[in-house]
């Protein structure tokens, strides 16, 4: 039998609960993650699992995005206890890394000073670029969602591994390409995307991790996250972009809680 994982902030999202209700015609399990107690996604779920993120007040999603990835990384993990795909010390490992991830958020929000500077030499741009590898291509999508919902500045995110087909062609110096570079499984590849955006003269901000020396070098700005689990840099470093976006609709004049 094929399952299904419906996921809606508000509980409410009409293409989110029309799957809901085909997946149940075929006789799918349907577990949702919402965020509203008694929403329609609940009610029409077979099971499911509250982000108790509290209320969404902007438009743009934020703190719903990131109880939504801890959510579902915290079911990926139960899911491999139940079919033992790791070991008892590799899941006490994850659990601990997961356990330290609020302490790691906080520091990760000291960083909205340099977050402001990055904001300021953003603000005039017509086009962004947002690259990323592995388990930062949806961190790529994330930052360009929130750039282009509340700063009206068109962005994409892009797996850094297709640059070469497509992207790299855009690339001059008008274009700021924003790299998250925190995987360090990936760490020469990313080093060899942004030399090329620097021969072409792009514009590079790039979000690092705190031994990422050699990306820092090679980039016009940089933001630096704590050094965590691999896994779970995804949630840390889309805070930084959530940021980022906020800070340059604010220097723009924009509405950050009720976007055109």
């Amino acid at each position: 039998m094929r399952n299904l994982i419906a996921i809606s902030q508000s509980g409410e999202t009409a293409d989110t609960l029309a799957a809901i209700h085909l997946a149940k015609s075929l006789g799918a399990v349907v577990l949702g993650i919402c965020n509203v107690a008694g929403s329609s996604v609940s009610r029409y779920t077979d099971a499911g699992i509250y982000t108790h993120v509290g209320p969404e007040i902007g438009v743009a999603s934020t703190k719903a995005f990131s109880g939504q990835v801890t959510v579902l990384t915290m079911l990926s993990l139960y899911l491999a206890q139940l079919r033992q795909t790791l070991t008892a010390e590799e899941l006490k490992y994850y659990v601990c890394a997961l356990s330290a991830l609020p302490e790691h958020i906080e520091q990760t929000l000291f960083c909205e000073d340099q977050v402001r500077l990055v904001a300021r030499s953003l603000k005039n741009s017509k086009n962004c670029l947002f690259l990323g590898r592995g388990f930062a291509f949806p961190v790529a999508l994330e930052g360009a969602l929130k750039l282009k919902e509340i700063s009206y500045i068109h962005a994409e995110g892009y797996p850094a591994a297709e640059m070469k087909h497509g992207p790299i062609a855009l690339i001059d110096e008008e274009m700021t390409v924003i790299f998250i570079a925190t995987n360090h499984s990936y760490h020469e590849k990313i080093v060899n995307n942004i030399q090329e955006v620097k021969t072409r003269k792009g514009k590079i901000i790039s979000i690092v991790s705190e031994d990422s020396s050699e990306i820092v070098k090679l980039s016009d700005y940089t933001i630096v996250i704590p050094h965590c689990e691999e896994l779970l840099l995804p949630i840390l470093a889309s805070i930084p972009l959530q940021l980022l976006a906020y800070h340059v609709a604010l220097i723009k004049g924009c509405n950050v809680d009720q976007p055109r």
